[in-house]
């Protein structure tokens, strides 16, 4: 199934799937398929645009949108843009069952080499893709982190509480795991495929970020972040996350550092 919106953040483009124009290394293309995994929950407004943005990179994709439960229309896009392209496939959650829970379900049907989380609202640029993946084709990360808070990309200015909630809740994550990201609740996030379906996602809703955090850093994965844009939305325009989710997240965090086994990290015989 597939997705719309108006006044795009970003300038808009035509649903065609066209070639684009930045660098990406022809020794990626043949040996690597990239799995999209896009929640969607009433986003007819962008779900068009974001979906042939999604297509329109030059890589080999697998775009699997998993509504969940919406009852704006999305879903009747997302039927007739599956209809026009093999990439994309559809799944339909039964009810409105959250973010953490349709992305569990995309990861578990992902079959690419790489798996990447899109949200469908235009935020987040599909263009940067191959920022993101050149750590892992490198050969250097299992996890890359798209931060927000790094790198030179146009950011739209917003809410300064949300900032500030999200550099307290990324300094907290940093002290329980001992790892020095800047930004733990971006969207942008990019797994070997292996990786992310080897570790359960138990949390429904928003506190997957703080979830995933905590369990990649016990798993002693090897973690990068990159610089990327931010094309923020307000809530008139249809932004979801609020304060109650801010305290699942400081909740999660608290939970899975106890909760989580730390992995054993292998001996050095020397």
């Amino acid at each position: 199934m597939h997705f719309l919106r108006e006044e795009p953040p970003f300038p808009s483009r035509p649903l065609e799937v066209s070639t684009l124009e930045w660098p990406v290394p022809e020794c990626w293309q043949p040996i690597m398929k990239l799995s999209v995994i896009m929640p969607i929950y009433n986003e007819r407004a962008t779900l068009q645009e974001v979906v042939g943005k999604v297509l329109s990179v030059p890589l080999e994709i697998e775009l699997i949108c998993v509504d969940d439960g919406s009852t704006d229309g999305s879903r009747e896009i997302l039927s007739e843009l599956a209809a026009q392209h093999d990439q994309l496939r559809v799944s339909l959650q039964p009810q409105n069952m959250g973010k953490g829970a349709a992305l569990r379900r995309g990861f578990k049907e992902a079959t690419g080499d790489y798996v990447i989380i899109q949200d469908a609202d235009l935020e987040y640029d599909p263009d940067e893709y191959p920022i993101m993946l050149e750590p892992l084709l490198d050969g250097k990360a299992d996890v890359v982190y798209g931060s927000r808070f790094l790198g030179a990309g146009p950011h739209r200015v917003l809410y300064f509480w949300h900032f500030v909630a999200n550099w307290t809740l990324t300094l907290l994550s940093n002290c329980l795991t001992n790892i020095n990201l800047s930004d733990m609740e971006t969207c942008y996030k990019v797994f070997r495929r292996e990786v992310i379906q080897s570790i359960p996602i138990e949390e429904d809703r928003f506190g997957f970020e703080p979830e995933i955090t905590v369990k990649v850093a016990k798993r002693h994965l090897r973690i990068y972040e990159v610089g990327i844009s931010y094309w923020g939305r307000t809530y008139e325009e249809g932004k979801k996350i609020g304060w109650r989710d801010g305290v699942r997240a400081l909740w999660c965090l608290l939970k899975y550092s106890m909760k989580e086994p730390t992995a054993q990290l292998p001996q050095n015989s020397n």
